[in-house]
């Protein structure tokens, strides 16, 4: 079959489903690290993490009551800790992940918390998805472009600078968080970046985010990694109190990863309540076959009618 992009003819990829330390970045940056050697003895070559799993995705902001006190004491001291625990960028964390990438040889997308160090922006946090290549160069840094309700209290507002695709082993590969897929002009300004391979990373891809993971796979005619991470109620902060219905048992996030093909089919998962990591071989001429029905891009975009313009000016 002639190859019509000048891609590979298959890539083997992984979603790695697991709780980070919460709120302890060394401790979650050494479960990755082992994590993504395991995904690589299994012959993984692109692998990626749920949305901030260093150091995990504060929860809290959801489950406990004294965060409507904003201003409270308790709620300070956290994000206190959050901030203390999240990834600068460029800094050692990324730089353990871009020799892991190196050594063997495999392209990893994972979510941080980043923190922005040096002026300006000095103290601001973002939630950040990294793409490294297999030559360990960081060579994507999307930063969520608009919080969603509570994390507005935590995050920054991203920009359009890392909403584009990147090369890794060969495929056109980028990703968007959260409800991110829920803006339909970031989804079509991706899916006119080439994607072939989307990172779709949720803290728990519960139902309404696997309709949304799968619609973008369809839409996109691009294969989609939904990636979710594993999270109990005892990890909330001890700061903060828990809500009574929740047992130190119980999982906040479920995760809910799943690999997902062009025509929105599965190929691996949806797996909830386990820590997991999911493997697929993605056929990627099953892209061009898909794109003889709807290609967004492309024959069915009605660029003579349709025109809407990205601003990517970077901000820092």
């Amino acid at each position: 079959m002639t190859e019509l992009r000048n891609v590979p003819s298959s890539l083997q990829v992984a979603v790695v489903q697991a709780a980070p330390v919460l709120g302890n970045l060394p401790a979650s940056l050494s479960k990755a690290l082992d994590l993504v050697e395991r995904a690589a003895r299994a012959d993984a070559r692109l692998i990626c993490f749920g949305e901030t799993f260093l150091p995990g995705y504060p929860a809290w902001l959801d489950y406990c009551p004294e965060v409507a006190l904003w201003n409270s004491s308790g709620v300070k001291e956290v994000y206190a800790d959050l901030r203390a625990n999240s990834v600068v960028v460029p800094g050692p964390e990324t730089q353990a992940v871009a020799e892991a990438a190196a050594k063997l040889k495999v392209g990893i997308v994972i979510g941080v918390n980043e923190r922005v160090q040096d002026a300006p922006g000095h103290g601001t946090l973002y939630n950040t998805l990294l793409f490294f290549d297999p030559q360990g160069q960081l060579v994507n840094r999307h930063r969520k472009v608009m919080p969603t309700y509570s994390e507005r209290m935590v995050w920054g507002q991203g920009d359009a600078s890392g909403l584009c695709s990147t090369k890794l082993h060969g495929a056109n590969v980028g990703g968007l968080i959260c409800w991110e897929h829920w803006m339909p002009l970031a989804r079509q300004h991706m899916h006119n970046t080439g994607e072939q391979i989307h990172i779709a990373v949720w803290p728990t891809v519960h139902e309404m985010h696997q309709i949304a993971s799968r619609h973008y796979a369809f839409e996109g005619r691009c294969f989609v990694l939904a990636a979710g991470q594993i999270m109990l109620a005892s990890s909330l902060p001890e700061r903060l109190s828990r809500p009574e219905h929740l047992s130190s048992d119980t999982l906040i996030e479920r995760g809910g990863s799943a690999i997902i093909a062009p025509d929105g089919r599965y190929l691996a998962g949806p797996v909830f309540d386990d820590e997991t990591i999911l493997h697929a071989n993605l056929d990627l001429a099953e892209i061009d076959r898909e794109c003889m029905t709807l290609d967004v891009t492309g024959h069915y975009s009605r660029p003579d009618i349709f025109r809407f313009s990205v601003v990517q000016d970077e901000k820092g």
